[in-house]
């Protein structure tokens, strides 16, 4: 194992005491509970918005906390989610007298520690805490992590937009009615052409051969619907974007196009990908409004990719390309 680190169990304390000396212009961190919060929070008449989540998965979510993003993100342990002591803590520290939304991934431990978290905060600290369980992936209906679909890249699609209307300070009951909205008009799938490794395990969480690829793989390293030969990326772009379509109609209406790499795919892969599936698309009469290609939600170090699309309407694409200042996406700031 060939990892940049000092000891596998400092991995997450140390990255975070890194992100506070990069970006402590528009971050602060509590080391002991492990939460990066916007610099300015609690901003006062603003529905404070949370997430979080298992590390590994960077920029997701700490890198998304900022104006125009997340008030807040629970950082777990590698793969692993936040207990409710940081997800309550971070609630009652973003609350602004607006209420606060919790943006949440469908895998079980993060749905369970978030539910907690929100009925300790109402209980003790008297604050509205409404919640949103994003389920986009197509590939799988339960994996090893979930029941129902996991959570994947509308996720961050879905904290760009509704993060944009909470600046503009739209209240908690239709921040949420847009969460749910952008939820349901995202589909996303992913694969692998190779596995990853959490430090502390030391070895990958899978094994692939040299010639063979993993389709519709999930975050974690889950299996996903099948093991096939390596093959070129137009058919790969094929085997992605045809059971997001059969699932959801995107004729007629603008999509957003996001086209993520999973930590170990170098971007010039990835916007080949992107020709790949900006054809099919344009063969299946679908209209990309905006597009967003990169390394977003990973896996540490594994190779693939995944693709999203999210069915949006005017705006939804206002609010994408309202101002954003965050460590992993900033643009008209």
């Amino acid at each position: 194992m060939k990892k940049l680190i000092n000891d596998a169990a400092d991995v997450v304390s140390e990255a975070l005491l890194g992100i506070e000396a990069a970006h402590s212009d528009r971050v602060r961190v509590d080391h002991d509970l492990k939460i990066i919060y916007r610099a300015d929070a609690p901003v006062q008449g603003k529905v404070g918005l949370i997430s979080g989540g298992g590390s590994g998965h960077e920029p997701m979510h700490g890198g998304f906390v900022g104006p125009g993003m997340l008030d807040a993100a629970c950082c777990g342990e590698m793969f692993t989610s936040p207990v409710p002591d940081q997800m309550m803590a971070a609630t009652k520290a973003v609350d602004g007298g607006a209420g606060v939304l919790h943006i949440v991934k469908n895998y079980t431990g993060d749905v369970m520690n978030f539910e907690m978290a929100a009925e300790m905060a109402a209980d003790e600290a008297g604050v509205r805490v409404e919640s949103i369980v994003t389920d986009d992936d197509v590939a799988v209906q339960d994996s090893l992590y979930t029941a129902g679909r996991r959570g994947v890249g509308v996720t961050v699609l879905l904290e760009k937009i509704v993060g944009a209307a909470a600046e503009e300070q739209r209240d908690l009951d239709a921040i949420l009615a847009l969460a749910k909205q952008v939820n349901g008009n995202g589909r996303s799938m992913g694969m692998a052409l190779t596995s990853c490794t959490v430090p502390a395990a030391g070895k990958p969480t899978f094994e692939l051969g040299e010639d063979e690829m993993e389709v519709g793989i999930g975050i974690h390293g889950e299996p996903g619907r099948k093991r096939l030969p390596i093959a070129p990326a137009r058919d790969i772009a094929q085997m992605l974007v045809e059971p997001i379509l059969a699932d959801l109609d995107f004729k007629g209406s603008p999509t957003i196009v996001f086209m993520n790499g999973m930590g170990g795919t170098p971007l010039i892969e990835l916007y080949l990908m992107y020709n790949e599936v900006s054809k099919i698309l344009a063969k299946s009469g679908v209209t990309i409004a905006r597009s967003l290609v990169g390394s977003y939600i990973t896996s540490l170090e594994m190779a693939g990719c995944s693709v999203t699309l999210l069915k949006a309407d005017d705006d939804m694409v206002k609010l994408w390309d309202a101002p954003v200042n965050t460590p992993g996406l900033r643009w008209g700031c």
